[in-house]
């Protein structure tokens, strides 16, 4: 006991110490919180209940929205990183390439494989079905309306409403519910953008952490105007409309917004951010009494996105090869809901929650896996591609210059600018020209 509480007390150092390209769980964190998402939807997709976790979090949340908020933690610490180590162009067609390729397959892949086929079984036949597709509630409308990461259009031909248990308590047709949050992913790799192009991020980065504490303040403020300590979040009233991504609600712009600007935060101020065992341990502790006796909005979302970032850093190094080469994560995500929602109108929740979950995990990581090798990581390996246009206006390069071979001096014989007579050598530690590490790209959103 006495050594224990020392080592839990001691710091691991800093963020910026511990947590480099390689040596981070940040991979299997991304999976378990895509995983979560599955199950969380296995209980109202598959027999019309509420979301894995919902009451017995005193419903304040449930395991599916804890999952989303965990991704925009993460997604703002490794965005911002991605900022301001790439220029604006490269940024963002980094961020373009993680998101839209699978999303874009996905959407067809819903439009003109899986609905057709839910047609035949519903209707008997597929004829009429194709007949208007551009008109709103045709397949490629569908495509169409969902294709910038804004939901403006979930169904398709009135499919999956009287077969699914979602579509009975709806009264209308969905076939991708999850695909809800990636439009405020969107809106916050815009925003980072914008932050990066006025030099933000690299020297005024108390802007962000002063926009956190605002976004703090807003989102506490309206938790203690409910004038209750647990029971249902209230929401924050209000949208607007904007193009391409339709309805974005108030709400969860302040929501997932201070979760983005916390991750961002933890990154700009790495070198001040401190990993102990006890804040670690001290956090899961607030966010298991916040769930089940209140106060999560204020005291749980901070003590979570710490959590995440804790665990990241202090997991076994043994499981830090998780997603560093095949990140499923963004995959399992998107295709994850509409696999139940076929799963559930084939009436495969007959077996029960487990088996459903099980079934429902294995069908999105079967389509996570053929989206990572035939669409994700083939997108990603032209993130150094240079349009010939950008190429020739850029100039050509300067010739290499040769080696140069410098004498070796005395040690009494130090050179102009080099105490001690050591030159640095590009690539070594201590060299202003060593590489550094970067973070894996996020794989959600994420």
């Amino acid at each position: 006991m006495r050594k224990t509480l020392p080592r839990l007390v001691r710091s691991r150092g800093t963020l910026e110490d511990l947590l480099s390209r390689r040596g981070n769980g940040i991979g299997l964190i991304r999976l378990a919180l895509a995983v979560a998402v599955v199950a969380s939807h296995a209980k109202p997709l598959g027999f019309g209940a509420s979301d894995l976790g919902h009451h017995l979090f005193g419903r304040q949340t449930n395991v599916g929205t804890m999952a989303v908020y965990g991704f925009f933690v993460l997604s703002g610490l490794l965005i911002t990183r991605s900022a301001r180590r790439a220029s604006l162009g490269r940024y963002l067609w980094h961020r373009g390439l993680r998101i839209f390729p699978a999303l874009w397959v996905c959407l067809l892949v819903t439009a003109l494989l899986v609905a057709p086929l839910v047609a035949l079984r519903e209707n008997g036949t597929v004829s009429g079905f194709f007949d208007r597709p551009w008109e709103p509630g045709g397949p490629l409308a569908y495509a169409q309306a969902n294709w910038w990461t804004g939901v403006r259009q979930y169904g398709i031909d009135g499919l999956l409403v009287e077969t699914t248990p979602w579509g009975r308590n709806r009264g209308y047709s969905v076939f991708n519910g999850a695909l809800w949050s990636l439009k405020y992913e969107m809106l916050c790799y815009l925003a980072v953008a914008v932050l990066a192009v006025t030099a933000v991020l690299r020297q005024a980065r108390r802007f962000v952490l002063a926009t956190t504490v605002a976004l703090y303040a807003a989102l506490a403020l309206h938790w203690w105007g409910t004038g209750r300590w647990s029971g249902p979040v209230a929401t924050v009233s209000g949208s607007v409309e904007l193009p391409l991504l339709g309805s974005v609600s108030y709400h969860w712009l302040l929501y997932l917004g201070f979760l983005f600007a916390l991750g961002a935060s933890f990154d700009l101020y790495r070198e001040r951010v401190p990993v102990n065992d006890l804040l670690g341990l001290g956090s899961a502790v607030v966010l298991a009494l916040s769930l089940l006796l209140g106060g999560f909005a204020v005291l749980g979302l901070p003590a979570f996105a710490y959590l995440l970032i804790w665990l990241s850093v202090r997991m076994p190094r043994r499981l830090h090869a998780v997603g560093r080469r095949n990140d499923y994560s963004y995959g399992i995500y998107i295709y994850g809901f509409v696999g139940q929602q076929v799963m559930a109108s084939l009436g495969w929740s007959r077996w029960g929650f487990v088996p459903f979950v099980l079934m429902s995990v294995a069908v999105a990581w079967a389509a996570a896996f053929l989206s990572w090798k035939l669409v994700e990581r083939p997108a990603l390996r032209l993130k150094d591609w240079t349009p010939a246009l950008l190429t020739r206006l850029s100039g050509p390069r300067e010739p290499a210059v040769a080696p140069v071979t410098v004498a070796p001096r005395a040690p009494s014989e130090p050179g102009p600018g080099d105490p001690g007579g050591r030159v640095g050598v590009a690539g070594r530690p201590g060299s202003a020209d060593a590489p550094t590490d970067e973070l894996p790209r996020l794989g959600v959103g994420r």
